[in-house]
């Protein structure tokens, strides 16, 4: 076993980007909660659904238990004293419910960077760039006043809230898949989530994981993984591109009944130390009934 386990219990969200109203967005958020689960949370993308604060803000308002957070924000599009602004504002106006996810951008995400005229990054520097911006964004958040001059941002004087005003605290989540983001966010996050292929089986992220435990150090650190399908249900932007059945084995995937889905999770948590598990919208009323066999084990 990779973490301490026994002091992580299960935690489950759902992954949605998008809601036609206001109305429909609430209703996800109600929905989500009312089906036991954890957290809602929202990726960050420019074309591809709403804006992920006021979106996050707008469903957090309408449920009394749910989390809301970012999966994730690609570092870059921002500078760091604005992520930690926006942060702390969630934290404080969700009571403490906002949690902060941050990553050097996915592949797919150069397309943004170019929408927004946005230098894309060599995969080293981004994750300079990010090493950075968590400092800067711990500091802040921890109610420091941040003043740096490069190598990568500037800043003088930053601080984000007035004083007195306490800010809840905030998870981080980072997610990683190579040695220098797995070392950073062992290092850094409260939470890590494993960045893997759909078809990535247990043996290859357990290795993931001990790197992961190796750079925490005997920390806490939460291993999450963004699951791809639960029985033959995959999301829409998979259908047609993904069978389901090639994810046998795969820590991305969960088969058969709840009962057995949740034996599965037993185990990978047991061996890899993985007890946050995410689902897209599409498939949280089928993992529901997985979820309620093992919410707060």
């Amino acid at each position: 076993m990779t973490t301490t386990s026994s002091t992580h219990p299960f935690r489950f969200g759902v992954v949605a980007a998008q809601a036609p109203t206001g109305s429909a967005w609430t209703d996800l958020a109600r929905r989500v909660e009312q089906l036991g689960y954890d957290t809602l949370v929202m990726p960050d993308t420019v074309a591809h659904g709403l804006a992920v604060f006021p979106a996050l803000a707008h469903a957090a308002q309408a449920v009394a238990r749910l989390r809301v957070g970012t999966y994730v924000l690609a570092n870059d599009l921002r500078h760091p004293v604005a992520v930690a602004k926006e942060a702390a504002t969630l934290a404080v106006l969700t009571g403490g419910r906002f949690e902060l996810g941050l990553g050097a951008g996915r592949p797919a995400a150069e397309a943004d960077f170019a929408m927004l005229g946005l230098p894309w990054g060599a995969p080293g520097l981004r994750v300079s760039r990010l090493e950075q911006s968590v400092a800067i964004v711990r500091s802040l958040l921890a109610g420091e006043t941040v003043t740096v001059d490069g190598p990568h941002y500037t800043a003088h004087d930053a601080r984000i809230l007035p004083p007195g005003l306490d800010v809840p605290p905030v998870p981080l989540l980072i997610a990683a898949h190579g040695p220098r983001m797995l070392r950073l966010a062992g290092s850094a996050a409260d939470v890590v989530a494993l960045g893997v292929p759909p078809q990535t089986d247990l043996a290859a992220a357990a290795k993931l994981a001990e790197q992961v435990a190796a750079a925490a150090a005997g920390r806490r650190v939460e291993v999450n993984v963004n699951l791809m399908a639960v029985g033959d249900a995959v999301p829409r932007y998979l259908a047609g591109r993904l069978d389901p059945a090639a994810l046998d084995g795969s820590v991305a995937a969960v088969a058969g009944d709840p009962e057995r889905a949740a034996e599965q999770l037993l185990e990978r948590r047991d061996r890899l130390g993985l007890s946050y598990l995410l689902v897209a919208d599409e498939l949280m009323e089928t993992f529901a009934p997985t979820v309620a066999r093992l919410a707060g084990r």
